[in-house]
């Protein structure tokens, strides 16, 4: 068979609550492309084998988060989207099991180094949330889940999520559950879910601290979209075919990752400081050198749990991620230690004044009418910035945890194709090893390209912390 599904008899499904506004901008981006987070994990596990377990442990993964369980609902009255929340019990999560000839025609007309690389960024393209001619779709499921015959007696397992459910933390929790679960842990071992996909991000942000006028609301939305017309782009390859996100993997030694983040501490900043400086640096250095002061747009994501009212723990699923741009001029001779202390300390600054809170509705806004309407960005590409980066790093210690449930290697990340920045970093900590997935809108931008820019990054950090070949 080519991709049989488990599946049971459906169930009526209760209205449940809208989403918020930032919930109602994801769904409208992922018609377009830009939305869709995915989760592969490459096991040294038969296929049939994952795909029986697995449909076990979803189902009791969306007991503890019903979120998960939960479908999306399209109102062509309101034009606006929520959730519909399935029965208790809700039916057992259904698993696609691709066998190897159907994932030997993906593997072949992928450009990818391995298969999981190319099942990551096949994942990354299937948009089940739009169909042509009848977006928006109504009644679709939050999560897909599949699992491929990939590597001889192996397999690779994708799990896809809207965004709207799914920002970074969430996406860290479910793999960490899911290999507790996989690794026996009970039916009751974690985190409750308590207030759980009851509210949006904007009904739990403290009071006074998005408080802004219309006057300013106007004033910062305008100087946001002129400031956005000014700034520098990395070359733009195809600017008319179909888009799609690819993905380049960043992977740093351990010894030169440990004077990295060293140097980041005794300077007083995070790893994504370091990182954005890499990336304006490497691209910068791709242009025609002038005199003039080129301007780089760095959008920097923070997971807001801890500070909402009330706070949430990262086992509370959804998105709760918020958005800070900052634009960083560039001649051409920075040390990228002296410009990732300013690229760090000018997110930090707008982080203190709250303007993660205050600018939320006005960063929605223009990316809904970038969406809307695309000649407002340079040459239609619907870029908003260069690159985009997390505040803090996945800090991720679970080697023998994963050795014993016989995963070899996993990769997570969210789809920029439809708009975003030109490269997304997705950074992770590994056992001591810095490695980020990187992700790009092809053609938009190549492959070639984007590979040559991340192993400029990669010199960019390794020569940050040597000098002539030694180590300081």
């Amino acid at each position: 068979m080519a991709a049989a599904a488990i599946h049971t008899s459906e169930k009526q499904y209760s209205p449940a609550r809208s989403l918020g506004n930032t919930e109602q901008n994801w769904c409208r981006a992922v018609a377009s492309g830009t939305g869709i987070t995915v989760l592969a994990l490459q096991m040294a596990i038969p296929p049939p084998q994952i795909a029986a377990s697995l449909t076990g442990i979803l189902e009791k993964l969306q007991t503890r988060h019903p979120l998960l369980a939960a479908k999306l609902h399209y109102n062509r009255a309101t034009k606006s989207f929520s959730f519909l929340q399935a029965p208790a019990p809700a039916a057992p999560h259904a698993v696609a099991l691709h066998d190897a000839p159907t994932t030997a025609k993906i593997l072949a007309a992928a450009a990818a180094n391995s298969p999981l690389h190319a099942i990551l960024e096949h994942e990354l393209n299937t948009n089940s949330w739009s169909h042509p001619g009848s977006f928006p779709c109504s009644g679709a499921e939050i999560l897909h889940v599949a699992v491929y015959a990939a590597t001889g007696t192996g397999s690779v397992v994708a799990l896809r999520f809207h965004t709207s459910v799914c920002d970074r933390a969430t996406a860290v929790s479910v793999l960490r559950e899911l290999m507790e679960m996989v690794g026996g842990a009970g039916p009751n071992a974690g985190i409750g879910n308590e207030g759980e996909g009851k509210m949006g991000i904007e009904s739990l942000i403290p009071v006074g601290t998005a408080k802004k006028t219309l006057w300013a609301h106007g004033l910062d939305t305008l100087g946001y979209s002129v400031n956005s017309l000014r700034l520098t782009n990395l070359t733009f390859q195809n600017t008319k075919m179909p888009r799609r996100s690819e993905v380049v993997r960043l992977q740093i030694a351990t010894k030169h990752t440990a004077l990295i983040l060293e140097r980041c501490k005794s300077k007083g900043i995070k790893i994504c400081g370091v990182l954005a400086a890499a990336a304006i640096i490497a691209a910068n250095s791709t242009k025609h050198h002038t005199s003039d002061t080129k301007k780089y747009g760095v959008v920097t994501l923070t997971d807001c749990r801890a500070i909402l009212q009330p706070p949430l723990s990262h086992r509370h699923y959804g998105f709760y991620h918020s958005a800070i741009l900052n634009i960083h001029k560039v001649k051409g001779s920075e040390n990228v230690w002296d410009l990732a202390k300013t690229c760090y300390m000018d997110f930090a600054d707008y982080k203190k004044s709250n303007k993660h809170f205050s600018d939320m509705a006005d960063l929605n806004f223009l990316m809904s009418k970038a969406i809307d309407n695309p000649a407002l960005t340079a040459s239609s590409s619907l870029r908003t910035s260069l690159v985009t980066v997390f505040e803090d790093p996945v800090l991720d210690d679970s080697l023998e945890m994963q050795r014993s449930i016989g995963a070899e290697d996993f990769v997570g990340c969210a789809s920029v194709h439809g708009v975003g920045p030109s490269i997304a970093i997705f950074d992770t900590v590994r056992e001591g090893r810095l490695d980020c997935t990187c992700v790009y809108p092809a053609p938009l931008h190549s492959r070639e390209q984007m590979s040559e820019l991340v192993e400029r990054i990669s010199k960019v950090l390794i020569d940050g912390v040597t000098e002539d070949g030694t180590e300081v």
